[in-house]
């Protein structure tokens, strides 16, 4: 199998509780400490938070409140996300020094295909190492990768032996570790769709390769096919390096709730010019306009509009946003708001693409 002209050699960084530990890296009294990156202990939810915030069960997403139940000493500080994007570039320039086939998922994460890459190293674990080494001797930072056939398993196998790990699944051992793989293990089936499957009797991939791709069509959609092959080992989807952009945003929480609709106009006037800042910084226009309303019961509300024409300023999309605000009554008061451009302007660009034997 090592020698199949198919197989790519794929790593899947994962830097370890990004934010927090930037957090903990630029402030040396939270090292060592349960850190929650956003939120508060009134209200918020939780953007990171440290492995030692972790260990209490606090995660992402989790409301602030719930997250102060859970661990009474915990330390909120606000998000910074402007020197994470600053970590983050740092992070990829080591990247870059291996491969140009880079796909950033996140300010945190990325795809590498180091198939043919500019060490010469034809092992793709010994990159990985390399990588997360230096990410620690120059960013003081640690992170965790993944290393295999395709972005699937490679993604998988970043989150085995973390924090601060790596594991590769080579070739021979694809099957079996796809066949053992706990069916809420595997990336991009989430709680309900594990749920379902548990069900139907599909606890492990060897439970799901049972199926066949008729029945998995059936009970999961078009999602069926793609569960269908992954649990054969079969991903196609290449690294991609330049990546589409299909949509920019700004949004705010607020600390208290707000119900007056003026009150909104000037908030989302604000939250209107960060967004023609990123904008103008990435030379992007747009066509559709959507304004983004969270509840105070935290449920969420879209609304959008597209035009004729691309456009980035704020005098141009401020009009159209003040349109959506007004387009209904709000059904409750208002914790947070965002406005974002989708139908961007970008083009697409198509990498070059090299496969070569596989040597782990």
């Amino acid at each position: 199998m090592s020698e199949n002209p198919q197989y790519r050699k794929i790593i899947h960084v994962d830097m370890d509780a990004f934010y927090a530990s930037v957090e903990q890296l630029d402030n040396p009294d939270l090292r060592g400490k349960p850190v929650a990156v956003g939120g508060s202990e009134k209200r918020g939810v939780v953007s990171a938070a440290s492995y030692e915030a972790r260990k209490f069960g606090v995660k992402s997403a989790m409301s602030g409140l719930l997250a102060k139940q859970k661990c009474p000493h915990i330390i909120f500080v606000r998000p910074r996300y402007e020197r994470y994007k600053e970590i983050s570039t740092k992070v990829r320039e080591i990247f870059y020094d291996y491969t140009d086939l880079v796909e950033p998922l996140s300010l945190d994460e990325a795809y590498l295909d180091v198939t043919e890459n500019k060490k010469g190293n034809p092992s793709a674990s010994m990159i990985a190492q390399e990588i997360r080494q230096r990410i620690w001797e120059e960013l003081e930072l640690r992170a965790s990768a993944g290393i295999s056939v395709n972005k699937f398993i490679a993604k998988v196998a970043s989150d085995i032996n973390k924090p601060n790990g790596q594991k590769t699944i080579s070739p021979e051992e694809m099957i079996p570790f796809l066949e053992e793989l706990p069916v809420n293990k595997f990336y991009g089936v989430g709680k309900v769709t594990a749920a379902k499957m548990h069900n139907l009797g599909i606890f492990t991939g060897m439970d799901l390769k049972k199926k066949s791709q008729e029945e998995l069509t059936q009970l999961f959609g078009k999602s069926g096919s793609f569960y269908y092959n992954i649990v054969r080992g079969i991903h196609h989807s290449k690294v991609k390096p330049n990546r589409i952009r299909k949509s920019i945003a700004a949004e705010r929480t607020f600390f208290e709730n707000i119900s007056s609709e003026v009150f909104m106009l000037e908030k989302l006037t604000k939250i209107g010019e960060e967004l023609e800042r990123r904008m103008v910084k990435s030379n992007t226009k747009g066509k559709t306009i959507t304004l983004k309303i969270k509840y105070s019961d935290f449920t969420q509300q879209t609304r959008s509009k597209t035009i004729q024409e691309f456009i980035q300023l704020k005098e141009e999309f401020m009009p159209i946003v003040k349109e959506l605000l007004y387009q209904e009554k709000l059904k409750d008061s208002v914790r947070l708001l965002g406005i974002s451009f989708g139908n961007l302007d970008t083009e697409k660009k198509e990498p070059v693409w090299v496969q070569l034997k596989f040597d782990f």
